[in-house]
């Protein structure tokens, strides 16, 4: 176990490489993760980033590839892969676990190539969560917010950061870092703290064991979903602010100079998701309701070894203008009917 003086942050940030990503102040009480320089107002307090660090794997929009015409040829330029190594700091457990569930959609075959190269070039340095707040609900779903799964962990405790590494990446990130020598048995207080903190948070115990694949049917038929949706805007907030969320669409711009591919997030919320000629397969707002929480509760752990699509991180329980989130639905139909 080593440590270093919350002074030198910035110093340590400074020395982990040329392109760290880290939680930062971009306006009044909003933190999101940005590229560091010196300057950066660096904001590891927060509980958790408004926006998560899933932009810096897959980003809000990116292009593909550049399609050019002259006469009858076609000349087609790929979009280059990440090929510069990274460092995304101060990630919190579920953001991290956010990830984890990512890695099943895009590293599963056929793999994608954007996002691998993402990847592979990454180190995550992870934070311990000190204090979490009252939508955070983490704990129901696996996730141990004193224990960040990263190549690096760290701990805030008294003003100095403890340092324990988990992996090669993570000893080479730290081999650059002054650190000195800690006492574990520190750590091990602030994880108890934790602990108690996280388990006397309002959605601390939420019921999800009715949801799994052999209450599929059972769940996808119950008449709650008509009433939970009423108020719903199909806004898609939800889905942005979701670390989980990976629907996108590919479309074709014409530049004036050839014919751009880009990919962008897309939202199972929206009317026109996977619209085709004859109609969308969820032409109601309740279908399309349905759809979103059943893919995070169901659907998806029943695919991917029981690990649900939602990491309990609280954005949406913040940011739905119509104050329905996922907490409802599980409060809703986590009970017997």
């Amino acid at each position: 176990m080593k440590k270093f003086s919350a002074e030198k942050l910035n110093a340590i940030i400074a020395a982990s490489g040329n392109a760290v990503y880290v939680p930062a102040d971009v306006d009044t009480g909003l933190v999101e993760y940005k590229r560091y320089e010196e300057g950066t107002s660096v904001n590891l307090d927060a509980c958790k980033a408004s926006k998560s660090p899933k932009d810096l794997l897959f980003p809000q929009w990116e292009n593909l590839m550049h399609f050019r015409m002259e006469g009858k040829t076609i000349e087609i330029t790929e979009q280059a892969r990440q090929e510069e190594d990274y460092v995304m700091f101060g990630v919190k457990a579920c953001d991290i676990r956010a990830i984890e569930v990512l890695d099943k959609v895009f590293l599963a075959d056929p793999v994608d190539t954007y996002y691998a190269a993402r990847r592979n070039h990454g180190t995550i340095v992870g934070l311990a969560c000190a204090e979490p707040e009252q939508s955070c609900f983490c704990m129901n779903f696996g996730i141990d917010p004193a224990q960040p799964a990263a190549d690096v962990v760290l701990w805030k405790v008294d003003g100095e950061y403890y340092v324990e590494t988990y992996s090669e990446k993570g000893e080479a990130l730290t081999a650059n870092w002054e650190l000195e020598d800690a006492d574990a048995a520190v750590v091990e207080t602030a994880k108890k703290e934790i602990a108690e903190k996280a388990a006397a948070l309002p959605f601390a115990n939420l019921n999800i064991s009715r949801f799994k694949g052999e209450n599929m049917n059972e769940l996808f038929e119950s008449k709650k979903w008509k009433k939970l949706s009423a108020a719903c805007l199909g806004c898609g907030s939800c889905t942005f602010v979701c670390p989980t969320c990976q629907c996108y669409d590919i479309r074709d711009y014409n530049t004036g100079h050839g014919i751009e591919r880009y990919r962008c997030w897309d939202s199972c919320m929206y009317h026109d998701f996977t619209l085709m000629a004859a109609e969308t397969p969820r032409p109601t707002q309740v279908e399309r309701y349905r759809q979103r929480f059943m893919h995070k509760l169901v659907y998806f752990p029943a695919n991917n070894d029981g690990m649900y699509s939602c990491v309990g991180c609280g954005r949406c329980v913040e940011k739905c203008p119509m104050n329905l989130n996922i907490v409802k639905v599980i409060k809703a139909l986590g009970e017997e009917e």
